[in-house]
């Protein structure tokens, strides 16, 4: 199997509803989110999609271990992939794809799962100080792509409030940019996995 054929380390889905969403939460989504977005600007985030996150991944501490010791503590792990789980399910809201309120710990229909590296065996040590410069071909694509995904969710507010649905194709491509936006983080900032992050929106 060809390492094009093998998921990448990180993957990233969001159920699709299948019942009529709320229409009133729908209609006021940007004053509804305030409360949850504080608790997310409280832990360090800021912007939007899943660089909600960037401000309070650990980030330093991980490359300097990489670095000097060739090890990532566990539970700086966890507490990254904690922050990106909870980044997501308030873009997830922000972004219309469903109406439950963003849990602060409970996966909900956001399923947001990154592989543990062995550090020793499968992360560069020097790699992690150019990661950011790598991916900077993936940020370009990206600014243009959230702005189009700022389009497509303004397009489906409406279909949802004439027809309670989120069209289908374009719930896939605002999950498809976030996915994205996300492996690009975990490559680049989360520093999880070497393997450059594909330019697609698809599993």
């Amino acid at each position: 199997m060809t390492q094009a054929d093998t998921p990448y380390p990180l993957q990233l889905s969001v159920g699709y509803p299948d019942r009529p969403l709320n229409r009133l939460t729908m209609a006021f989504r940007l004053v509804t989110v305030i409360p949850i977005a504080i608790v997310l600007g409280a832990l360090g985030g800021g912007g939007d999609d899943a660089w909600l996150a960037a401000g309070s991944l650990l980030f330093l501490a991980p490359l300097l271990m990489i670095l000097f010791r060739r090890k990532y503590p566990r539970w700086w792990f966890d507490w990254n992939l904690a922050l990106m789980r909870f980044s997501s399910r308030v873009f997830v809201y922000l972004a219309l794809l469903r109406d439950e309120y963003p849990s602060t710990d409970e996966e909900q229909a956001v399923h947001l799962e990154v592989e543990y590296p062995d550090a020793e065996s499968d992360l560069n040590t020097w790699l992690p100080l150019v990661k950011w410069l790598l991916a900077i071909p993936h940020l370009i694509v990206l600014f243009f792509l959230s702005i189009a995904v700022l389009v497509v969710v303004l397009v489906s507010w409406f279909a949802i409030l004439v027809t309670g649905r989120y069209p289908k194709d374009l719930f896939d491509f605002v999950v498809g940019v976030s996915r994205w936006t996300n492996r690009v983080m975990a490559y680049a900032l989360m520093l999880v996995t070497d393997r450059y992050p594909p330019f697609r929106l698809g599993p």
